[in-house]
């Protein structure tokens, strides 16, 4: 079983197939790993589609998710021992989430255990406060 990290979302990918550096995956795996779904126009998320290349696609059909997450600048760190492929957000989102200076939604139990989320407060005025002990 492969684990893949992709955009906020963990999938459990049986039928992976790792070549070298590279990790393939169905067309139905890539769109449930990716939130990416494969289309006659490309690669497609939303409104927004790439166009695939015949780098990114093998003879049976398979999608390299690696070499679509290098084509979107996403940094990937693999763990051979687990089997898990972590793909990260590329730099220019990350400069561009940090320019507007909004938060990123995160959620965290209150005293009572009970679960919020940053997201229910958006357009209220909120003071994070954060303490490390290092």
């Amino acid at each position: 079983m492969t684990t893949v990290l992709f955009d906020n979302r963990t999938s459990e990918v049986a039928a992976a197939r790792a070549d070298g550096g590279a990790l393939w995956l169905a067309p139905a795996d890539f769109a449930t790993a990716s939130g990416w779904k494969p289309e006659a126009r490309g690669l497609c998320k939303g409104n927004a589609c790439v166009q695939t290349n015949d780098q990114w696609v093998d003879g049976d059909g398979n999608i390299s998710l690696t070499a679509f997450a290098d084509h979107l600048n996403q940094p990937l760190v693999k763990h051979e021992a687990s089997d898990t492929w972590a793909f990260g957000e590329s730099a220019e989102i990350r400069s561009n989430d940090l320019l507007s200076l909004q938060a990123p939604d995160f959620s965290l139990p209150d005293l009572d255990g009970k679960m919020h989320a940053l997201s229910e407060f958006r357009g209220k005025k909120v003071f994070l406060y954060s303490w490390g002990s290092y």
